[in-house]
């Protein structure tokens, strides 16, 4: 989601290794927070932990709970925003004051969701409603709801594109670099931009995950890669274009600089043309527009330069996963707003997401894509349990920002080495990790 970064799709994640398994903290009660059936029986104050910043400081979480007490005229709802999200709510787990509704780290491993947080139901019951659910899935249980979705691909001022004489999406990497290299040649903007400094852009690289091979099985298979890098895979096509753009000098001349605020505002003015993000930041980036007094309609959004069978294969992903904390003494109450916000507040169609509940029609921010005939894809989560634990042992970080950096650096000549060592040494560090997992 969004605390510094004003998203609400992960944030910059603490070391792996300080999984809440292994911290101190009692499980709270293994109770069931059911949703409920009558509106006037649930009452009680609620906490929800959020990364909303932006929202609540502007007063847009306080109309959400005022519509909620609506219908839930005896539950109170107050809010604690948190900037370092990750890092403050990871250290809350240590005890039991985490709030009653939150969005789950991604430092917690994914076994450890039984100790922390109430069940919400069935997996079978709840996949015919919402997306994502397996997710949040624990034996056959779910603990967690996704906030909302988003799709995979790059943000872009179309105004800026246009005038380098590209209209057409780029199709391949090596076209994408043509297509940056005739924007730096017109000049006026920086191509693009890596957010290196805050980090957390960086960590969505890894969301290219099934976007080249079209692959729903891409995330499962790391969980069996002898080596995720290798040549052809989505993780070496990925990173190897990260490589090229600032290799090639098309990002940023200094990355330590960066700063993800700043960097909303110069896209929509056309100072940067294209970042890697994800959907959810268009409608960010038009209210970045706005506030320039630029149109919004040249905030655009493409796909990942790859296709298969001649359609790109943008990739749809959860992003928080909602939960009741297990400590919690009203859970549902808690549940009855983590329902209402998922079925009826608007909270993602307002932020042109995709939302959780199947039934809902895909965001505006999506219509280039429908148009195009795209082939959505959803990534399974059977063996996420598997990745997870091989990547805290290797300590590779897929989900952190620290070997994109480091890539970044070697790119740009600040550290030794080249595109195929770097990712050579990540595939050995892998395979250990496997090995180690076993």
């Amino acid at each position: 989601m969004v605390n510094v970064r004003t998203r609400a799709l992960g944030g910059v994640l603490v070391a792996a290794a300080l999984l809440v398994t292994a911290c101190g903290g009692s499980p709270g009660s293994a109770e069931k927070a059911a949703s409920p059936s009558d509106p006037a029986t649930v009452s009680g104050e609620i906490t929800v932990l959020t990364n909303r910043t932006d929202l609540v400081g502007d007063g847009t979480m306080k109309r959400y709970a005022a519509e909620f007490t609506k219908v839930y005229p005896h539950v109170s709802v107050k809010f604690q925003a948190i900037t370092d999200y990750e890092g403050e709510v990871k250290i809350r787990m240590n005890t039991s004051n985490y709030g009653d509704v939150l969005l789950i780290p991604n430092v917690i491993a994914k076994n450890s969701y039984p100790r922390f947080f109430a069940p919400l139901g069935s997996a079978t019951g709840l996949a015919q409603k919402y997306r994502f659910t397996g997710k949040g899935e624990v034996n056959g249980s779910v603990y967690g709801l996704a906030s909302f979705g988003a799709a995979n691909g790059f943000v872009y001022n179309k105004d800026v594109w246009k005038r380098a004489g590209v209209t057409a999406w780029p199709t391949t990497p090596a076209q994408f670099l043509g297509d940056l290299q005739a924007i730096k040649a017109k000049g006026g903007a920086t191509p693009y931009y890596t957010n290196y400094k805050d980090g957390w852009p960086l960590t969505k690289w890894t969301d290219v995950l099934g976007s080249p091979s079209c692959d729903p099985r891409a995330n499962d298979k790391l969980a069996t890669a002898a080596d995720p890098w290798a040549a052809g895979s989505d993780l070496r096509i990925g990173d190897g274009l990260l490589y090229d753009i600032v290799h090639g000098k098309l990002a940023e001349p200094d990355p330590s600089t960066t700063n993800w605020e700043d960097s909303k505002g110069q896209l929509a003015s056309g100072k940067i043309a294209t970042m890697w993000l994800g959907s959810w930041a268009v409608a960010q980036l038009q209210d970045a527009a706005k506030k320039a007094g630029k149109d919004p309609a040249s905030i655009g959004f493409m796909p990942f330069p790859a296709q298969s069978a001649g359609k790109f294969c943008p990739v749809i992903l959860p992003d928080y996963l909602y939960a009741v904390s297990s400590h919690s003494e009203h859970k549902q109450a808690a549940r009855a707003w983590i329902d209402w916000t998922l079925d009826k507040s608007g909270y993602a169609a307002d932020n042109q997401a995709v939302s959780t509940v199947k039934a809902a029609p895909l965001p505006a921010a999506l219509g280039p894509f429908t148009a195009a005939g795209v082939n959505f894809v959803e990534l399974s989560q059977a063996s996420a349990a598997k990745v997870n634990a091989i990547d805290n042992a290797s300590e590779v970080g897929l989900t952190k920002p620290d070997y994109r950096q480091h890539l970044i650096d070697v790119a740009r000549g600040a550290a030794s080495g080249n595109l195929d060592s770097t990712l050579a040494g990540l595939g050995k560090k892998w395979a250990d990790g496997a090995k180690a997992a076993e």
